[in-house]
């Protein structure tokens, strides 16, 4: 297992999984939109549209689009230069104000991948990203 953007973040997400309920549509669209608006920034390398989506938190521990750049181009190639990729499931917290959202990424050397993008609503409403935790689907059994 991998975790995009900090360390504490596998764990948060983890119990996330486990405590939020299921998202509410507008909420899940909202997500969806925004982690489609990154990955699409990504294949751009539009790295300031990019940037533009984390979360204030990420900002702090990645203080400019350079550094943030090279975590993910280093770290992270099936989030930063997807195949596909389809949405999941979401789930939202239970005071509404983070989100998890899977999505399925089929990564650039063909493996298959799922992202648990954790977002959190900023005060003017809109979700920001503050974590991914990458994990590597199995291979199938022959």
């Amino acid at each position: 297992m991998k975790n995009l953007f900090h360390p504490a973040w596998i764990w948060a997400v983890l119990l996330a999984a486990l405590t939020f309920g299921p998202a509410r549509a507008d909420d899940a669209a909202t997500a969806r939109g925004v982690i489609e608006s990154q990955i699409e920034a990504f294949l751009a390398d539009d790295m300031a549209t990019a940037y533009s989506f984390a979360a204030p938190s990420i900002k702090r521990l990645y203080p400019d689009q350079d550094r943030f750049s090279a975590m993910v181009r280093r770290g992270y190639q099936p989030v930063y230069r997807p195949g596909n990729y389809a949405f999941g499931r979401g789930k939202i917290g239970p005071d509404g104000a983070g989100l998890v959202q899977e999505v399925l990424i089929s990564g650039p050397d063909g493996a298959d991948w799922t992202a648990l993008y954790s977002l959190e609503r900023q005060p003017d409403g809109s979700f920001k990203i503050n974590g991914v935790q990458m994990i590597k689907a199995a291979a199938p059994q022959t």
